[in-house]
């Protein structure tokens, strides 16, 4: 029978959160241009496959303080998320199954 974990509520809004600054980052990086710093556009087709990339814009300072600030708040839970003291209170050899089940409990 797969063992089931009562996980805390902050470490449970943690891993939450932890998934929505994850995804809120994810979707504004490919919103952006591939380049941080305005570039020419290039094509290269001397290696094993062409590559292609038109010229980039850049990023504002704007969007650069957001990722900058979407990053940290990541860095941030995803510490809070593994150095929390829960994890004391699980058998080590269970760790990892527990740390999976909390990364896709429902509303994770």
């Amino acid at each position: 029978m797969a063992t089931t974990y009562d996980f805390p509520s902050d470490l449970l809004a943690g891993q939450e959160e932890l998934h929505q600054v994850r995804a809120e980052l994810s979707a504004l990086l490919k919103r952006l241009p591939w380049s941080v710093e305005a570039v020419d556009g290039f094509s290269d087709d001397n290696g094993w496959r062409k590559v292609e990339r038109p010229a980039s814009p850049g990023w504002t300072a704007d969007e650069q303080a957001e990722v900058e600030k979407l990053r940290q708040r990541e860095h941030e839970l995803a510490v809070f998320v593994s150095c929390h003291r829960f994890w004391a209170e699980v058998v080590a050899a269970k760790r990892v199954d527990a740390r999976s089940k909390l990364k896709h409990t429902q509303g994770s």
